[in-house]
C-alpha cells in the first residue's frame, strides 16, 4: 500500500493548471475540437476544458476533431491540421499512431506511453519536447514510469527546460516518503568513502544535525541545569566540577573558568554595547558595562522597559529584577558600583532563565528569541552567530559522557524532552531540520557575510561541493538524489496567479523513532499579496514506524476546519479521540472552529466514522504504546 492512492502532487498542480488560461507555444501539437466557424477561417477551438479563437490554415468542418499545430501566436493563434477528422470511434492506438505519424517520432514503447498520456490529458506538446521526454524516460526504471511521465508533464505545463537536472528534481520532489532511508544509505555510503577527511567530517556533521532535530532544545536543557548545579549551595563539590568541565568542554564557558568565577568569566567576554537598542539579555549587561553617571537615568528607564517586555521572564522574576534595579538607582553610578552591579544583574537573569528553562515550556518573544537563547547569550558572545552550532555540540558532549554524573544529567534531560513534547518543540525540530538540510540556502548567498560563513553548517552545499569534487558511484548518485529531493521542494512550491503552493519534505527522529512528513500547503492570495488564512488544504504525508503511512488531510473554509484521516491502523480513531478536545481548543485560540474529524483507509470514498466534538477523558500514557507523536 502506498500514497499512489491519493492524488499525487504532480497531478493537483495539473488540475489546477487547467483552471488556468491554456498558454500556446509556437509548434505545439494539441487535440482540438472546431466548436464555431466564423468568416475568414475563424474558428471556436476546444482543447481540454479550454476555449479559445483560432485561424486555421485550412477550412474544417464544425464538430470534427483533429490533432493541430500551433503555427503562430502573434498578432493572432494560427492553427495547422496535422491529421484528418478523428472519429469517437478511433481507438487510443489509432490516435497515438496518428499523432506520431504526424509529428514524424518512432513508435517506441516510451514514445506510446508518452502519447497516450498527453492524449489523454490534453496536455499541448512539440516534437522536441516528444524527443527530450523520451529521453528523460530511458533514465527510470518500469516501476517509475509513471511518476516519471508525471514530472515531465509538470514540467511542460510549468514552462520550465526538460533538462536531467529539473527532470530528477520534480520527479524526486514529488515523492512523499523514503527521505529517511535515502539519508540513512547516502550516510553510510559516505563512511565507507576515500573522500577528504575534512569534507567528510563536515557532511557527517550535518547528518547528525538532521538525525536529532530536538538536540538543540536539549543542549539548551542542559546548559540550564548545569548552572543551576553551578549556583546551587546544597549540589556537591564533585558535581560542580563535572558540569563546570562539560560547559568548558563544549565551548559554552572559557576554558580558565574556575568554580568561583565562571559567571565573572562569562560577564568579562562582554567588550562593548553594538547599540543603544536592547534586544537581548546580553545587551542589556554589555550596556550597564560601560554605563556612565551621565547616561545612567536613560538607561536604566531603557532596562526597566526590556524587563517588562521580556515574554521569557514571569512577573516574579521581573518584580526581583526590577526592585534590584531600583535600589541601585539610589546609589552613587562609581566604576566599582557598576560593576557590581552589572555582574548581580547578570546572574540574577542566569538564574531567571535557567529556572523558566528546566521549570515550564519554552515560549518565543516578541523578537523571535527564546529562554535558551537568551541564556546563551549572557554565557558565551559567539552565540548569536553559531547558537544551533553551540547547542548541537553540547548535547553532542552530554551523549559521548561516560562519566555517571554526566550521564544522569543526560537521562534528566531526555526525560523532560518527552514529558514537554508540544506544538512548539515540533516546529522547532521542523525548523531546524530545514535549516540544517540547507533548502533555500541559495537564499543566503544575497544577505550578510555572518549568513554566509553559516552555509558549512548545511547539507545542501555540502553536497553539491562533494559532486564538484568528482565523488564517485554510488556515493555521487545518492547525494544527486538527495539535491533533487530538495531543488524539487523549492520547483514545487510557488506562486501561480492568486494561488500560492508550498512543499516541504522533513525526515524527522523523535527518541528514536523516525518519520518522513511531506507538507503540501494551498492557499489563495489576497489583492493585497498577503495569504488568506480564511481558506486553505494543507495534506500531510507522514510515513511512521509504528502508524506506518498516514495522509492527515486537512480544509479549512471561512475558518472553518475539517480534517480526514487516512490510515489502514483500525485503532486510531480510539488513539485520536482523546486529543480532539485539545486540538478543538487550540484551533479555537487562533480563530478556526473544528467542525469535525473523519477517519478513512487509503482507496475508501465511504465514510468510516465522524468523530463528534464531545469531552473525553484522559487515558493513562501507557495506553498508546505504538504511537509515533502526538502532533
Amino acid at each position: 500500500m502506498s500514497f499512489t492512492s491519493l492524488t499525487p502532487i504532480q497531478i493537483q498542480q495539473s488540475n489546477k493548471t487547467q483552471n488556468q488560461p491554456l498558454t500556446l507555444k509556437q509548434g505545439q501539437v494539441l487535440h482540438g475540437t472546431v466548436k464555431k466557424l466564423y468568416p475568414d477561417q475563424i474558428a471556436e477551438v476546444q482543447v481540454g476544458g479550454h476555449k479559445f479563437l483560432a485561424k486555421l490554415e485550412t477550412p474544417l468542418k464544425a464538430g470534427d476533431s483533429h490533432f493541430l499545430q500551433v503555427t503562430s501566436i502573434s498578432p493572432q493563434t494560427e492553427l495547422k491540421v496535422v491529421t484528418g477528422p478523428m472519429n469517437a470511434s478511433d481507438s487510443m492506438k489509432q490516435q497515438i499512431q496518428q499523432l506520431l505519424d504526424s509529428m514524424n517520432l518512432p513508435k517506441t514503447a516510451n514514445m506510446m506511453q508518452l502519447a497516450a498520456h498527453f492524449i489523454k490529458e490534453q496536455v499541448p506538446i512539440t516534437k522536441e519536447q516528444f524527443q527530450l521526454a523520451q529521453n528523460l524516460l530511458n533514465m527510470v526504471d518500469s516501476l517509475s514510469k509513471k511518476d516519471a511521465i508525471l514530472a515531465i508533464q509538470k514540467i511542460i505545463e510549468s514552462n520550465m527546460p526538460l533538462t536531467k537536472e529539473i527532470f530528477q528534481a520534480v520527479l524526486h520532489g514529488s515523492k512523499t516518503n523514503g527521505m529517511s532511508q535515502e539519508l540513512a544509505t547516502f550516510t553510510q555510503q559516505l563512511k565507507d568513502s576515500s573522500i577528504s577527511d575534512k569534507t567528510k567530517s563536515a557532511i557527517l556533521e550535518n547528518l547528525n544535525n538532521i538525525s536529532k532535530p530536538l538536540d538543540s532544545m536539549k543542549g539548551g536543557l542542559v546548559i540550564a541545569r548545569a548552572i543551576q548545579t553551578l549556583f546551587s549551595e546544597t549540589e556537591p563539590i564533585a558535581n560542580k566540577l563535572f558540569t563546570l568541565n562539560l560547559l568548558k568542554e563544549a565551548s559554552v564557558i572559557p576554558k580558565q573558568a574556575t568554580l568561583s568565577n565562571w559567571s565573572e568569566s562569562t560577564l568579562h567576554q562582554a567588550k562593548h554595547n553594538d547599540g543603544q537598542i536592547l534586544h537581548s539579555a546580553r545587551n542589556v549587561v554589555q550596556a550597564i558595562q560601560i554605563m556612565d553617571e551621565k547616561n545612567a537615568p536613560n538607561l536604566i528607564n531603557q532596562v526597566k522597559l526590556w524587563i517588562q517586555n521580556e515574554q521569557n521572564l514571569n512577573p516574579s522574576q521581573k518584580s526581583e529584577l526590577t526592585s534590584f534595579i531600583n535600589r541601585f538607582e539610589n546609589m552613587p553610578k562609581t566604576t566599582q558600583t557598576i560593576q557590581q552591579f552589572s555582574m548581580q544583574l547578570n546572574d540574577l537573569l542566569l538564574r531567571a532563565y535557567s529556572s523558566n528553562i528546566t521549570n515550564q515550556s519554552i515560549a518565543q518573544n516578541s523578537n523571535g528569541s527564546t529562554a535558551i537563547s537568551q541564556l546563551l547569550s549572557l554565557v558565551n558572545e559567539d552565540s548569536m552567530s553559531n547558537e544551533l552550532k553551540l547547542l548541537s555540540n553540547v548535547a553532542k558532549v552530554v551523549n559521548e559522557s561516560t562519566q555517571p554524573q554526566i550521564q544522569s544529567l543526560n537521562e534528566k534531560v531526555e526525560q523532560q524532552l518527552k514529558s514537554t513534547l508540544d506544538g512548539y518543540t515540533v516546529q522547532l525540530a521542523i525548523k531546524n531540520v530545514l535549516k540544517s538540510l540547507g533548502v533555500n540556502y541559495e537564499i543566503a548567498l544575497n544577505k550578510s557575510i555572518e549568513e554566509i560563513e553559516q552555509i558549512s553548517d548545511q547539507l545542501k552545499p555540502n553536497l553539491l561541493s562533494l559532486i564538484k569534487e568528482g565523488a564517485v558511484s554510488p556515493l555521487k548518485d545518492s547525494a544527486e538524489i538527495l539535491l533533487a529531493r530538495m531543488n524539487g521542494m523549492q520547483l514545487l512550491s510557488g506562486e501561480n496567479g492568486h494561488q500560492h503552493q508550498l512543499i516541504m519534505q522533513i525526515p524527522l527522529q523523535f527518541f528514536g523513532k523516525s518519520m518522513d512528513a511531506t507538507l503540501q500547503w494551498n492557499a489563495k492570495m489576497n489583492d493585497n499579496g498577503k495569504i488568506d488564512s480564511d481558506y486553505a488544504r494543507i495534506l500531510f504525508y507522514l510515513d511512521m514506524e509504528s502508524l506506518k503511512e498516514t495522509v492527515v488531510d486537512m480544509q479549512v473554509q471561512n475558518r472553518i476546519v475539517s480534517i480526514t484521516l487516512f490510515n489502514e491502523n483500525n485503532n486510531l480513531q480510539t488513539i485520536a479521540e482523546v486529543y480532539q478536545n485539545v486540538l478543538k481548543q487550540k484551533l479555537s485560540e487562533k480563530g478556526y472552529y473544528l467542525s469535525g474529524i473523519f477517519y478513512k483507509t487509503f482507496g475508501k470514498t465511504a465514510n468510516e466514522s465522524t468523530v463528534k466534538n464531545s469531552r473525553q477523558e484522559q487515558i493513562e500514557g501507557s495506553k498508546f504504546n505504538g504511537v509515533d507523536i502526538r502532533v
